[in-house]
């Protein structure tokens, strides 16, 4: 959703009345009193869903913070919040920026049905223009949110990984790629733009209203294991993650921060807690057939995916745990959380399927896909022959 035309918004809001972007907001204020409340001034952008609404909210009804400006394309739900209607890729950015002591930016798309030029497009193009445009206006401290992914899953990874592990993700698995980047630009900015501080927050599996291959893993007949695979799951609740993005506003802990549950739950474990049954296959029955679905365009995961549920990715979290932060979620509650959010779904191979396909499919629905692929693809090709 765009600006509405300047001269429309003249018309609505004369001259002589301030326009609601520029009025106080209410979160300047608190009970009791006419004082604006001490405390930084924050920008959120992708502030209007997602995480970004929750933080929003978060941060406009706490009393450390003085003042929530929120960016998206769309007018969020936040009354407390100062609300500006733009796209995070117009420069104009800088102007809506200005007095902002921190922002945090959640204007990401990781949907696993864009277009991936799109996505990269979006989501790269977005965090160089604030990072850009917060330089210029002044702000001190940049929170960007990329993913514990970009540590990549590797059967050698020591269990937890540090902060300081280095980041070892290929572009193969969905938006990772572009987490990447994320991370190279979070890295130059503050030699591009001296005084500039850049904080970046990495969750583990993300789970509270969110869609990824790895939340999908769980709307599955089956749990999939790969043969010869070293699982190990560990998430992290939106609600644990916020709070962590509010330390980092707070500056009570900088640099490059995990967040997550402590510990981790072993694939049994996750079985024995969701009473899903396995499906093991050898790896290159698996990686093979996940490549093929994906390639022809029946499934939107890549085979990159896949090693997420294979090898381990889990992170200490240290940093943050350093400076008192503390999860007030389990691994344990937040499956359980994903369970609930994910009842009645059904998804095979990572696409979803609705009811009618759900029933037909059955619980062998997952192993007909895998196995099945090839003759899938037989079939694509000779319908594709036909027309």
């Amino acid at each position: 959703m765009s600006s509405p035309d300047p001269q429309v918004r003249a018309a609505r809001n004369p001259s002589t009345r301030p326009s609601p972007d520029d009025r106080p907001s209410p979160s300047a204020f608190r009970a009791g009193g006419t004082t604006p409340a001490r405390g930084p001034v924050v920008a959120v952008t992708g502030a209007a869903g997602g995480v970004g609404a929750l933080l929003t909210e978060r941060l406009a009804a706490s009393g450390e913070i003085k003042q929530v400006v929120a960016i998206d394309e769309r007018r969020g739900d936040c009354a407390d919040a100062q609300w500006h209607i733009l796209d995070v890729r117009d420069p104009a950015i800088a102007e809506k920026l200005r007095g902002a002591d921190v922002v945090v930016h959640l204007a990401l798309d990781l949907d696993l049905e864009t277009d991936p030029a799109a996505r990269t497009a979006y989501n790269v193009r977005g965090t160089q223009t604030v990072l850009t445009a917060a330089a210029a206006a002044g702000v001190h401290r940049v929170v960007l949110c990329t993913s514990a992914m970009v540590y990549g899953a590797l059967p050698e990874n020591e269990l937890p990984l540090s902060e300081d592990a280095e980041l070892r993700a290929t572009a193969e698995a969905t938006g990772v790629g572009d987490l990447l980047e994320i991370e190279r630009l979070a890295r130059r900015a503050p030699r591009a733009h001296p005084g500039l501080n850049v904080t970046v927050v990495r969750p583990a599996v993300l789970v509270g209203g969110t869609d990824t291959a790895l939340t999908r893993y769980f709307e599955s007949p089956r749990l999939l294991v790969v043969a010869g695979s070293r699982p190990a799951w560990q998430f992290c609740h939106v609600e644990d993650l916020c709070s962590a993005l509010e330390y980092a506003v707070l500056e009570r802990v900088d640099g490059e921060l995990a967040v997550g549950c402590d510990g981790w739950l072993e694939q049994e474990e996750v079985e024995e807690l969701t009473g899903i049954r396995r499906m093991e296959l050898p790896s290159a029955v698996a990686l093979g057939a996940a490549a093929r679905l994906h390639r022809i365009g029946l499934t939107p995961s890549p085979a990159g995916d896949l090693a997420y549920t294979m090898y381990p990715w889990v992170v200490s979290g240290s940093r943050l745990h350093d400076a008192g932060w503390r999860p007030k979620w389990t691994n344990e509650e937040v499956l359980a959380e994903l369970l609930e959010e994910v009842s009645g779904r059904h998804t095979v191979a990572g696409r979803r399927l609705g009811r009618k396909d759900a029933t037909a499919a059955g619980a062998a629905g997952a192993t007909v896909a895998l196995l099945g692929a090839a003759a899938v693809v037989r079939r694509a090709r000779k319908a594709r022959r036909r027309v």
